[in-house]
């Protein structure tokens, strides 16, 4: 599980990939505007300006963004990430060349926006189910090539990342049991297919019903049980034949109605695509300062 504190230091080289790809899609040959009018030699200010309530994210990644710009920035922080914002409040302020600043603006407000939307909305789902012990998980919805903005948001806003991508986890789905002709088809391939590579990965099974959850309990090595588009009557059905044997995970159609009866069955994890792929951006701007 990574903190949210800690998601740069394990991801960096894959953030600044994404900040590197970002700059040279928006910059190419040169930021005509700033080149027109404006002086690199030249230092000026802006402050990052909250226009609407919520939780503010994305605070480090703007540190990382301006300084992978120029290493020369000095930036003046008042909010770190995780803090509810409300409207006027000041983030930070940030003083360099001004061609740099207005080269890295865009691409640090983009992220901030998206990224408060989103640890905004898991914060909200979060309080929900506080009450019980079931904890929030993202998924694999996530933007293209933005997928570690997204999940470093989802850790501020107090959720837990799912697997990263189809690389750090074996979840065996609807469509790899079906195409492989069985649960327990899928699983014994699997448990030979780890056995040949050396390979230690956590493996989570998506099960649609009470047979395929019966499938399952003679392969003891199953990390987890992920429990699809089941109400709660079937999910408190599935847990009672479960027996604590895995960790278990209810995900499909949950919403912001009905997380918190979800959350009430005892399942172990509830996870919703919803928080990458529907929150609401957070609207921010960043104003000179004169």
């Amino acid at each position: 599980m990574i903190m949210s504190k800690t998601f740069y230091s394990t991801y960096k080289k894959e953030i600044h990939h994404f900040i590197d790809n970002a700059l040279k899609e928006d910059i190419q040959d040169g930021d005509h505007s700033s080149l027109a009018c404006l002086d690199n030699d030249k230092n000026s200010k802006a402050s990052l300006l909250v226009k609407e309530p919520g939780i503010i994210a994305g605070v480090e990644l703007a540190e990382i963004i301006f300084k992978r710009q120029n290493p020369e920035f000095t930036i003046d922080f008042t909010i770190k990430d995780g803090v509810e914002v409300q409207p006027g409040d000041i983030v930070f302020t940030i003083e360099g060349p001004q061609l740099d600043l207005l080269a890295t603006e865009r691409l640090v407000l983009n992220c901030m926006q998206r990224m408060s939307g989103i640890a905004s909305l898991t914060q909200r789902l979060s309080k929900k189910i506080n009450h019980t012990s079931c904890r929030l998980l993202d998924t694999r919805k996530t933007t293209p090539n933005f997928r570690y903005p997204e999940k470093w948001a989802v850790r501020i806003g107090g959720g837990i990342n799912h697997r990263m991508g189809l690389f750090d986890m074996i979840m065996l789905k609807d469509n790899h049991i079906d195409f492989a002709g069985s649960v327990a088809e899928a699983l014994d391939r699997t448990d030979n297919y780890l056995k040949q590579n050396n390979l230690k990965l956590p493996v989570i099974v998506e099960v649609r019903d009470v047979k395929e959850i019966k499938a399952c309990l003679s392969f003891d090595w199953i990390h987890r049980l992920l429990l699809d588009n089941m109400p709660p009557q079937a999910l408190r059905e599935a847990l009672r034949l479960i027996d604590g044997k895995f960790d278990t995970e209810a995900s499909g159609n949950i919403t912001e109605e009905s997380i918190t009866a979800i959350a009430e069955t005892g399942v172990d994890y509830v996870s919703l695509g919803a928080l990458t792929h529907s929150a609401k951006n957070i609207d921010l701007s960043l104003k000179a300062v004169n």
